[in-house]
C-alpha cells in the first residue's frame, strides 16, 4: 500500500508543477507577455543606474542638446538595449540577431538606408524652402568646424538611429509579433497569423513612438502623428528585409540633415553646433512651424515616396527572417 500512497502524493503535485509550467511555457519557449515584462524590467535597472552616472559625472542640470551629454545619453541607451537584449536571447535560447540586426547584406542595407534618409530629407527641406516656407538666415560654422561638427554629431545621431530602432522594433517587435501571432491562431485559426501579430505589434509600438515626442519642446499633433507613421515606415522596412538596418540608417541620415545640415527642428528640438540657421515662414501646418519640417503636411508626399522606394527596392527574402 506505501508504494501507492507515494505515488498518489507525487500526482497532483506533477499536475500542480504542470500547471505552472503552462502559466510561463509555450510551445515557442518563455510566453512573450513575461518576456516583455523581463525585459522591461532590466532595461529600467539598467537605465536607472546610467542615469546615476551621467548626474555623477555632470552634476545639476543636464542639457541634452549639448553634444557630450547627447552622445553619452544615445550611446548609453543604446548600450542598454543591446544588453537587455542580449540577457533575454540568452532567457529564451535564440540568437541575438533574430531581434533585428540580423538579416541578409547589412551593410548594404544601412547605406543604402543613409542614401535615401539624405534624399528624402533634403527634398523636403527643398519643397518648404522653394514654396517660401523656410527661410535660411545665415551659416553658422565655417572651415575646420564644419567638418568636425558634421562629423561629430554624424556619429552622434548614428546611434540615436540604433537606439531607437533597436528599442521600439527590435526585441518588443520581435516578442510582441510572437504574442499576437499566438493568440491569432488560438482565436481565429488564422493562416495569416504572424502578418497580423507583426503588424497589430507595428501599430502598437508605432502609438508609443509617436507618444513618446509629445515631451519635446515645439512639438505639434501633427508632428506626433508623422512620427507614429515614420514608425510605421520602419516596420514597412523590417517586414521587407527581416532586418532594421535600412531603417537605422534612413533614421540616422534624416536626424543628422534635420539636425546638423539644414539647421532646422528635429520634432521640435535644435542641437548646438549646427551648420546653418534656418527660421520657418507661414501658418505651421504647411511650414512645419516650430516641430521642422517634419511638421509640415509637405511630409505626406516624401511618405509616398518613402513607401514606394521600400516596396520597389526591398522585396522580400525567401524566408521570414521576422519569426526565424
Amino acid at each position: 500500500m506505501e508504494p501507492e500512497t507515494e505515488n498518489d502524493e507525487r500526482v497532483p503535485t506533477a499536475r500542480k508543477a504542470s500547471k505552472v509550467h503552462q502559466i510561463f511555457m509555450g510551445k515557442e519557449g518563455l510566453r512573450a507577455g513575461w518576456s516583455v515584462l523581463i525585459f522591461l524590467f532590466l532595461a529600467a535597472c539598467v537605465s536607472y543606474t546610467l542615469n546615476t552616472v551621467i548626474h555623477k559625472l555632470r552634476p545639476g542640470k543636464v542639457d541634452l542638446l549639448d553634444y557630450p551629454v547627447n552622445l553619452i545619453s544615445e550611446a548609453g541607451g543604446f548600450a542598454v538595449v543591446f544588453a537587455c537584449t542580449w540577457l533575454m536571447s540568452k532567457i529564451e535560447r535564440r540568437p541575438n540577431w533574430v531581434y533585428g540586426l540580423g538579416g541578409l547584406q547589412p551593410l548594404r542595407r544601412f547605406l543604402t538606408g543613409l542614401a535615401w534618409g539624405v534624399v528624402s530629407l533634403s527634398l523636403l527641406v527643398g519643397i518648404l524652402w522653394k514654396l517660401g516656407l523656410l527661410v535660411i538666415d545665415q551659416r553658422l560654422l565655417a572651415g575646420g568646424d564644419i567638418f568636425q561638427w558634421g562629423l561629430l554629431w554624424f556619429v552622434d545621431f548614428l546611434f540615436v538611429g540604433l537606439m531607437e530602432e533597436y528599442l521600439t522594433r527590435g526585441f518588443l517587435q520581435f516578442t510582441l509579433t510572437r504574442g499576437f501571432a499566438g493568440f491569432y491562431r488560438w482565436a481565429f485559426k488564422s493562416t495569416h497569423s504572424t502578418a497580423l501579430g507583426f503588424w497589430s505589434a507595428a501599430l502598437l509600438l508605432s502609438i508609443l513612438f509617436g507618444m513618446g515626442h509629445s515631451k519635446n519642446p515645439g512639438e505639434s499633433p501633427f508632428g506626433l502623428m508623422a512620427a507614429a507613421l515614420f514608425a510605421m515606415v520602419f516596420c514597412l522596412s523590417l517586414w521587407r528585409t527581416g532586418s532594421l538596418w535600412w531603417a537605422i540608417g534612413f533614421h540616422a541620415a534624416w536626424d543628422w540633415c534635420e539636425s546638423f545640415l539644414y539647421g532646422v527642428g528635429d520634432s521640435g528640438l535644435f542641437i548646438k553646433h549646427r551648420l546653418l540657421g534656418t527660421h520657418p515662414v507661414g501658418q505651421p501646418l504647411f511650414s512645419g512651424g516650430t516641430t521642422g519640417p517634419e511638421g509640415s503636411i509637405y511630409l505626406t508626399v516624401i511618405f509616398v515616396l518613402v513607401v514606394a522606394v521600400i516596396l520597389f527596392t526591398l522585396p522580400r527574402p525567401s524566408v521570414d527572417l521576422q519569426t526565424s
